[in-house]
Order: structure tokens, then sequence, then C-alpha cells
């Protein structure tokens, strides 16, 4: 089984046309306002358009009311809703009934109680993903695309692993050792494929899938 890819945090025509051309399975539009890979309704719109049925559009979304989830899953149509925050999985089941979508937990992991703390999702989000937690030092309180990665041990134990997506600190040189070591069977990828923070490199989004593409296939 080949490994499913997701660059996030696409906000332009040239990183969504690398990130097709290439192959990747998902694409992420960030409507985090504090962002710097924030779009419009508008412009996901015609992202979305643009990727047609090639790869599947994921809106990214941080503690949203139930309302604010609605609008934007009725103003831009995407295919999955992403729910970056400290959502509690009633509002995550309310989410996912009020919008029919597919919605993609992410779980911050600092520690192996957070890993296994996921597990409070199990049954209600369609897959989750485990992702560094932010940095106290960082530039701004981003709740991913940070570009740091957590200690992969913390995964070992986990019960779903058909189900969950790895994301954190992956680039095209640690991202076949990243599907090796955690047998991750869907991957997610934003700063390490960026030229300078929130501008995606469309050279970088080519070699990281065909290094993914080129890690060990799963069993």
């Amino acid at each position: 089984m080949s490994v499913k890819i997701k660059i996030c945090g696409v906000s332009d025509n040239d990183a969504l046309d690398a990130a097709l051309d290439a192959g990747a399975d998902f694409f992420g539009l960030v409507f985090y306002r504090q962002s710097p890979r924030h779009v419009s309704h508008e412009r996901a719109r015609a992202l979305i358009a643009r990727a047609g049925s090639r790869a599947k559009s994921v809106a990214l979304l941080v503690d949203p009311t139930l309302e604010e989830a609605i609008e934007t899953a009725r103003q831009t149509g995407p295919d999955l809703i992403q729910l970056h925050g400290s959502e509690s999985p009633q509002l995550v089941a309310e989410i996912k009934a009020a919008t029919g979508l597919p919605v993609i937990k992410a779980v911050a992991v600092g520690s192996l109680s957070d890993a296994t703390g996921a597990g409070a999702f199990a049954g209600i989000a369609d897959f989750v993903l485990y992702d560094a937690k932010t940095p106290q030092d960082g530039p701004d309180d981003l709740p991913g695309g940070n570009g740091v990665a957590f200690d992969w041990h913390m995964l070992d134990d986990i019960k779903d692993k058909d189900h969950f997506m790895l994301s954190g600190g992956l680039t095209p040189d640690n991202v076949a050792a990243a599907i090796s070591f955690t047998k991750a069977p869907m991957i997610d990828v934003s700063s390490g494929v960026e030229r300078r923070r929130g501008e995606k490199d469309p050279e970088l989004i080519r070699r990281f899938i065909a290094a993914a593409r080129a890690a060990p296939q799963l069993g």
C-alpha cells in the first residue's frame, strides 16, 4: 500500500500545480488568520476548482465554532475538514455531522500522554494527525507548520495504525525515514517544503513527494 501525501498550507497556483503534478493525494487550505498561509474563502474556491478531481482538498480550521465550520464548508466546498486546535471530541462529532465531511483531528504531541490521549477521538474523527507541540520560543503562536519534529517513539503503541497521519518537521531529507520508522499510512508537510515561512517552493514539493514515494511500501 502506497503512503498518502498531503501538502498543507497551499495558497498559490504554482504550489498547487507542483503538488498535483507530483501526485499529492491531498492539499490543505489554511483558514487561520494568524498563519502566513491563510487563504480567503474566495481564493480557496479558486484553488479547489483548479485542482478538480486530481487531489482532495482539506479545509484547516483552528478552534472554530460549529457555525464557522459550517460556513467555511458551505463557502468553499472542501473534501475534508482538518481541526488543528484544542477542539473537544463533542465539537469534532458535531462538525462532522453538520457538514457531512470526513474530519482529520490534529493532536499536538509533546509527551507520551499526548499521543495516547488521542484515543479520545477514536470512532469520532476519521483520521488523527500527530503533530509536534508548538515550541514556546517560536516566532509566533501557530498550532502547526513550525518545522518541529517530535519523538516518533511516542507512536509505538498507538492503537489505530490505519487511520493516522504524521506531521511535524518532515522534509524531503527525512520523510522516507519517518515513513519507515512509524509505518504512517499518511503524511502531512507544510514548512518542510517552503523557501521561506509561508511561501511554498515547487521544487521542494516535488522532492518531498518523490522521496515519500521512494520509501519502502507499507505492507
